[in-house]
């Protein structure tokens, strides 16, 4: 087993707060697409809505708003959000250089991991930046929890064309998502290295 360093083997904590906030972020948002989608269009308005209809927690509004609104809204939040926190990973990558792949991994297994981790942040900045722009081309526009950042052009071609790629990203991204998780389950109870332990908070 590889000797955990932290200066050396580990990412460090603002990397793993990103890397955890980030990723459950966009799988929340998966959620959220798939459950807004089945909200009925001719939903009666309401200011209280039970997140999911689960019981868990119910988001309160100043006003009266259709339920596929205030999904589509909250969609539309947390995505700009996302973005935002994205372009900081991003930035935060390039000035603090993550520890190298361990010695233990196979060469193909290292081709892998860093093609999937480029083709994941080529996405995660992708597909918001195609859902913001399908925003904007949209009548509707932007708004960020109540607050009105940018106006809609009402612009249908342009709506429809990232509408596409908005989808076509967000599947690729489930994808390598999946085999992201796979091989850090592999790595984890199969390989039995520190490739978990390197992605977690540490002193």
């Amino acid at each position: 087993m590889a000797k955990v360093r932290n200066s050396i083997t580990q990412y460090n904590n603002i990397s793993v707060l990103l890397h955890w906030l980030i990723g459950l972020g966009i799988i929340f948002m998966f959620i959220l697409g798939w459950f807004m989608d089945s909200v009925p269009k001719d939903a009666p308005k309401s200011s209280t809505f039970d997140l999911f209809n689960m019981g868990i927690y119910v988001w309160e509004l100043t006003k009266e708003v259709s339920p596929r609104s205030f999904y589509f809204n909250l969609h539309k939040s947390i995505g700009v959000t996302l973005f935002v926190l994205i372009i900081f990973r991003i930035l935060w990558r390039f000035s603090h250089k993550p520890p190298a792949l361990l010695d233990t991994m196979k060469s193909w297994e290292k081709k892998l991991a860093t093609g999937a981790h480029h083709g994941l942040y080529f996405l995660m900045a992708a597909t918001p930046l195609a859902g913001i722009i399908m925003s904007i081309s949209s009548k509707y526009g932007i708004h960020w929890f109540g607050i009105k950042l940018v106006g809609g052009i009402d612009n249908k071609a342009s709506r429809e064309l990232f509408y596409e790629f908005h989808e076509i990203f967000g599947q690729l991204i489930l994808l390598i998502l999946f085999f992201h998780i796979a091989g850090a389950i592999k790595h984890s109870l199969v390989d039995k290295d520190v490739t978990l332990r390197r992605m977690w908070f540490h002193k």
